[in-house]
């Protein structure tokens, strides 16, 4: 004889039929817990471990079906489905957050605590109905998207950055750090890849700067790609990335692994934290220098946060150019700012006026992405890396984001422009037959 339902608190919580829009009733809760701990008795989680995922799934959903058979479950068809399809995500997926990830919409998803998740869509923030049953609930999904790159989180290492199975990068926190429960970040990996057409149309860019671009990384030119958070510079790299030449080397080195490249000739290298015993990191510039040793024709860095910014400005003063990279920063001039800082930190003792001349004479174009107000992410600002005049990096911008205020929806108005600079290292785009036509740099008429 089936023992009753009684409800609790831990069930009367929205569940992922309610993120769906689907009207979800606490009998339906209640049924979805029971059967939910009785196939985590039946199954041997253990030997699941590894399989296919199309497998582990049908076994789920096997013995899903044949507990809710035995207990002769009194719900519609439909409800059974969803209490069998959630069931089948708390145990091998992500729980509750599996619609946001089969959602092409959602761009970021922002876990905060156990009751609390917001996504992003289109640039904008907006909250969910989705929640965890508890922190522990959300625990076990961070630890099964932790473990499965080899990584751990816990009390002694309460910070952890990873990346989902299609390439999402994940980033969480949990108590003692984060204090009202644990905190988990998800940058959706872009299944199909952006290319400059789309950005053109998306209103990021002009074709004049996105062919202006092409060509400098066809001139192997060295670039910096500087904005914000969820700015777009992971997005910018790809598509700049498409304008490589597939006969060319490439190697590319990140802290978690994002970039989408499509050359044949690609060898992806990403870092590695301690062990439980502090030991065995491998860190970016580990990385970079051992990259030196491997014959790339283009070095690609997801992102410069530390010492082996000196690295990367010495690999492209020698003979490494057409090298891509991007930094957090505000504005071009607070990105070389940004990369002066962090030679520092590399411990070189080099004077001031040494680090600036370095970084004068290696990277030449920094590219400004920002996202807005609305929404909305653009190339702001190109600019050229001209020299060094007394202690001073010079730089001339070549196109820019002239902003002009906001319409009556909050969506921002404005235009881009040629600055009428064009750059000195036009000569040596001519030198490899990338001719530009003069108007290209030509200012609007006022």
């Amino acid at each position: 004889m089936n023992s009753p339902i009684k409800a609790t608190p831990e069930w009367n919580k929205p569940a992922t039929g309610e993120a769906r829009g689907e009207a979800v009733s606490e009998l339906e809760r209640q049924w979805r817990q029971r059967i939910h701990e009785r196939v985590l008795r039946v199954l041997d989680l253990s030997r699941m471990e590894g399989s296919d995922e199309r497998l582990a799934r049908a076994q789920v959903r096997e013995a899903a079906q044949r507990v809710m058979n035995e207990e002769t479950v009194p719900l519609p068809v439909q409800a059974r489905q969803r209490v069998v399809q959630q069931i089948e995500d708390d145990i091998l997926g992500l729980g509750p957050l599996e619609p946001l990830l089969s959602d092409p919409s959602v761009a970021d998803i922002l876990v905060n605590g156990a009751h609390s998740v917001y996504v992003e869509r289109r640039g904008r923030l907006e909250k969910t109905e989705i929640q965890f049953r508890d922190e522990s609930h959300l625990r076990s999904v961070i630890d099964r998207i932790v473990t499965r790159v080899g990584r751990r989180v816990d009390e002694s290492s309460p910070m952890v950055d990873a990346r989902l199975a299609d390439g999402s990068r994940v980033n969480a926190i949990v108590p003692p750090l984060a204090l009202d429960g644990s905190l988990l970040s998800i940058r959706r990996f872009t299944v199909g890849r952006l290319t400059a057409e789309q950005l053109i149309a998306n209103g990021a860019m002009t074709e004049a700067m996105a062919r202006f671009l092409n060509a400098v990384v066809h001139a192997r030119l060295n670039v910096l790609i500087s904005g914000g958070t969820g700015s777009g510079k992971t997005t910018l790299l790809n598509v700049l990335s498409t304008f490589i030449p597939s006969s060319e080397r490439i190697l590319t080195i990140e802290d978690s692994a994002e970039l989408q490249l499509q050359q044949p000739h690609v060898g992806r290298m990403e870092t590695r934290p301690s062990n439980v015993e502090g030991k065995g990191e491998v860190s970016q510039r580990d990385l970079l220098r051992n990259a030196l040793r491997m014959r790339p024709d283009r070095i690609i860095v997801g992102e410069v946060r530390s010492g082996e910014a000196f690295d990367m400005l010495q690999a492209m003063n020698t003979g490494h150019d057409g090298s891509l990279t991007t930094v957090h920063a505000n504005t071009p001039r607070d990105a070389l700012a940004r990369v002066e800082n962090m030679v520092t930190m590399a411990g070189t003792n080099l004077p001031l006026q040494t680090i600036r001349a370095q970084i004068a004479s290696a990277i030449h174009i920094v590219i400004q992405a920002e996202r807005m107000e609305d929404g909305k992410r653009r190339v702001v600002s190109i600019q050229e890396i001209q020299g060094m005049e007394g202690q001073v990096i010079t730089m001339s911008e070549i196109f820019t984001f002239r902003r002009m205020g906001l319409d009556k929806d909050g969506m921002v108005i404005g235009r881009f422009e040629a600055t009428g600079m064009v750059p000195r290292f036009i000569e040596r785009m001519h030198q490899r037959g990338l001719d530009l036509p003069p108007d290209l740099f030509e200012p609007p008429l006022r």
